[in-house]
């Protein structure tokens, strides 16, 4: 009945590199970094841990939906992430923040709201986006 959590990737499987801009929404599943720029919703896919990585110098400007993430760069729009969240020092969010367990550097700028959801409860809401209800 329980479900275990998954662990952060370890390894990138995708990367969005520096000079590349992507208009559109992205899924994935396993790791992907960004380092460039998405105008678009960035999401794993559902049931798979996903795990996200923004650089510093990244910009993502969309709803981010996955299981573990950390921000070094910029994020406008709502942000879930089910699992684990990491703001470093050069993070900027503008927009509400729902997380089940967080670590905030110091420097790391959110605009909007912190909403903690239990790990269940955060699973419930992304099946519920994932599934458009």
């Amino acid at each position: 009945m329980f479900r275990k959590q998954s662990k952060p990737q370890n390894r990138i499987d995708s990367l969005i590199g520096a000079t590349t801009r992507i208009e559109g929404n992205v899924f994935f599943s396993g790791g992907l970094r960004v380092d460039g720029t998405v105008r678009g919703n960035v999401c794993a896919l559902p049931d798979q841990p996903g795990t996200l990585v923004v650089s510093e110098h990244a910009r993502i400007d969309g709803e981010v939906q996955v299981a573990h993430l950390v921000v070094n760069g910029t994020i406008n729009g709502p942000v879930h992430a089910a699992e684990s969240l990491e703001l470093q020092a050069s993070s900027r969010v503008k927009g509400d923040i729902h997380y089940n367990s967080m670590e905030m550097q110091q420097g790391a700028i959110v605009e909007g709201r912190l909403v903690h959801h239990s790990g269940s409860e955060a699973k419930a809401v992304g099946l519920k986006l994932a599934s458009g209800g």
